[in-house]
């Protein structure tokens, strides 16, 4: 199959020909159809995330059920589905809990490689999906079954950009409405918070981002105000809007520990700053616990929107086929395979929300 391998930090990715494993029990493989560009595999594409080399990046896919291992039950060869990295045992602590999205064995690696180049060399896969491929296999937890009339190419949005933005406000801080709320970057995952903030009745719910094409898109999202991170006094703008006091929420959704730093002016007593965006793993943040006890402010995680796949995705698809969750306006470009360093240039450039690799 064709894939698309990482081979240098910050070079062309190299489209070859690689050499896939048949799928185990409780294997799904997938016929991709579409994988979008999400900013994390630009940090992986850089090297500012953990992993080594070589890699085959991507975790935001779509496609059809090619084959299944024994013992699947929850979809069948043909099916349409989304593919994503949100893999879960059902067993563990948190997933007993109903944390899947937290399950202790999300990140371990399958138990034999499944991708090797001519070589023989094997290849990471990011996610452990490696969706810049025609194909891929992965464990059963990591795909959820979509509607037949489910366009793939908007579908493949829900398996990361989509759930982390709207889940991260939904599922993770639990806005409520008439609470305020700042989303910091409204790119791919950004612009999906501010559709979650509008969701369930915040307000104001204002977005900053340095490009104004960016916070005019925000508005037609669902922001009530937008903010210039550019300007000297966005943090008093933003105390204006918000009654003097400052957000309730603030959503830093770009890897910066600069914007997380100024997330923190933004927020008012009690207001709690999520942190989405991911920064260069290398990086780190401090803060005087003086700012932190006497406001009562909060600084917390989220990851992947706190997301129920098997729940969440097929909600998501409600939303957007009635009308209230905006995803054919998410997607910039479609770009075929051999284009896709074309689309990750695109796509680190801040051109657009999400360019999506389409294989045939």
């Amino acid at each position: 199959m064709k894939a698309a391998v990482c081979y240098e930090f910050g070079k062309p990715l190299v489209i070859e020909d690689v050499t896939l494993s048949e799928p185990g029990d409780m294997d799904v493989k997938v016929r991709l159809v579409a994988t979008a560009i999400c900013h994390s595999d630009i940090h992986d594409w850089k090297g500012e995330l953990p992993g080594g080399l070589p890699f085959l990046g991507g975790h935001e896919s779509a496609g059809y059920v090619e084959k299944v291992g024994q013992g699947i039950t929850s979809v069948k060869v043909g099916d349409p589905v989304v593919v994503s990295l949100l893999a879960s045992c059902g067993k563990c602590y948190y997933c007993a809990n109903g944390l899947p999205h937290l399950c202790e064995h999300r990140f371990d690696p399958p138990p034999n490689p499944r991708v090797h180049n001519r070589k023989g060399q094997s290849l990471e896969l990011k996610g452990n999906i490696g969706g810049f491929a025609e194909y891929t296999v992965v464990d059963e937890s990591q795909v959820v079954k979509v509607p037949e009339n489910m366009p793939l190419d908007r579908a493949c949005l829900l398996a990361c950009g989509v759930i982390t933005g709207f889940g991260g406000v939904v599922n993770r801080a639990q806005v409520k409405p008439f609470q305020s709320v700042v989303v910091m970057g409204v790119g791919g995952v950004g612009i999906n918070a501010i559709q979650g903030a509008a969701y369930v009745g915040a307000y104001p719910v204002i977005a900053v981002d340095m490009l104004d094409a960016r916070l005019k898109m925000a508005m037609d999202m669902g922001a009530t105000h937008t903010v210039n991170a550019g300007r000297k006094d966005a943090a008093d703008v933003i105390k204006e809007l918000t009654g003097g006091r400052g957000a309730d929420f603030v959503f830093v959704t770009v890897g910066s520990i600069a914007a997380i730093k100024q997330g923190f002016s933004f927020t008012g007593l009690r207001g709690t700053v999520v942190l989405i965006g991911l920064p260069n793993y290398t990086e780190q943040y401090s803060f005087a616990p003086m700012d932190i006890i006497p406001t009562e402010k909060n600084i917390i995680g989220g990851f992947m929107g706190a997301t129920n796949l098997k729940l969440d995705i097929p909600n998501l698809i409600s939303l957007y086929q009635s009308g209230r969750l905006k995803l054919d306006e998410l997607v910039t470009g479609r770009f075929p395979l051999d284009r896709i360093n074309e689309a990750i240039a695109s796509t680190e450039k801040g051109e657009g929300l999400r360019n999506v690799i389409m294989f045939k």
